[in-house]
């Protein structure tokens, strides 16, 4: 890092081009060179000391230390105040039901997903809005691709050799995205799981690629959530996996406005998205352990209601949801979620 910054001052797009000499732009795309001043201030946004371990990776006995994380946040181009959103993802990610080294190196090819709730997201400038999976936000796009650094830099998960996906797709870059509060008809996400209002939470999940869930004609909870269970239980994705559902505030309305709660949808989703046994043994996806741990007639997806999250962004417009599933053919990884400590950051307002 030294040797970098050195040259960030005089030959800025040199240093760019030594970061890719020393395989630091691990995900091909370019990075912010990491001078000493930028992680200092990175840094200065915990009071956790730079040696702290925030994550291990179980199995090569690798870890990455509160420095470590500063450096790639600012290769990935987060600004300071990002910082403590970035540690609290990785605490969720070194949990060990969230599975760290199953979920980066399968050939499943799941990313971490990143869902932000609560006053965290006006706070730092998040997007929760419309085109929320997509480009446009530097909040959303770095904090995603922040943890696709560490993955790649620090635990050296590499395509081809210790991350074996066997096609990955395009939020393997960065899948981050935030709760939308103003559109919300229910309970905010943070407070749902156990949280003050005034608390900020990320919850992290190994996900795969997500599912558009198109229904501009339906105008009943039914007519939305039929399309997306008909999705959950595509014979492609079923498993005993959990799922989180990013229903559009349009969607989101006709639900809630017939009275219905999030516990009412997920109850209808779990009900809903199943396939008969006799279809799932000729597509050679039956297993006869995990049927008999679900205990149902038929397969569902996910044990019960519970493996469901539900939460609420996109456009004021349009009759979009999305569906994404957990990356493993069964309960290899289970979300988890932590809070996000933004005390330093408010000591420094």
């Amino acid at each position: 890092m030294s040797e970098t910054s050195r040259h960030v001052d005089s030959d800025p797009l040199s240093a760019i081009d030594q970061c890719y000499e020393q395989g630091w732009a691990a995900d091909g795309l370019p990075v912010v060179p990491p001078e000493r001043s930028r992680v200092e201030n990175m840094m200065a946004n915990t009071a956790d000391d730079a040696e702290s371990i925030v994550c291990r990776h179980p199995t090569t006995g690798m870890f990455c230390t509160v420095q470590a994380a500063a450096v790639n946040a600012v290769m990935a181009g987060c600004l300071p105040e990002y910082f403590p959103v970035v540690l609290a993802a990785l605490r969720a990610a070194d949990k060990t039901p969230y599975n760290f080294h199953g979920s980066a190196a399968s050939t499943g090819g799941s990313t971490p997903v990143l869902v932000v709730s609560g006053p965290v997201v006006e706070r730092i400038g998040m997007n929760s809005a419309g085109n929320v999976f997509g480009p446009g936000n530097r909040a959303n796009a770095t904090l995603g691709r922040t943890l696709r650094l560490i993955i790649m830099n620090v635990f050296k998960m590499i395509p081809g050799i210790s991350d074996q996906s066997t096609q990955g797709f395009p939020g393997k870059y960065s899948m981050c995205i935030a709760e939308r509060a103003d559109r919300n008809p229910w309970e905010p996400l943070h407070v749902e799981q156990g949280y003050d209002d005034k608390t900020s939470t990320v919850t992290v999940f190994a996900g795969a690629g997500f599912c558009n869930i198109e229904n501009h004609g339906g105008s009943t909870p039914e007519a939305i959530l039929e399309c997306v269970a008909d999705a959950m239980a595509n014979l492609g994705a079923i498993t005993l996996g959990q799922s989180i559902v990013v229903l559009s505030p349009e969607h989101a309305q006709i639900v809630s406005s017939s009275g219905w709660s999030k516990d009412d949808v997920r109850k209808f989703l779990f009900e809903h998205a199943w396939r008969t046994v006799v279809a799932m043994k000729r597509v050679g996806k039956y297993v006869p352990g995990e049927h008999k741990r679900q205990g149902n007639k038929d397969m569902h997806r996910g044990l019960d209601g519970s493996d469901i999250l539900v939460t609420v962004a996109g456009g004021d417009a349009g009759g979009h949801s999305a569906f994404i599933p957990s990356w493993s053919r069964a309960r290899a990884s289970i979300m988890q979620t932590m809070p996000i400590d933004i005390s330093v950051s408010n000591e420094k307002k």
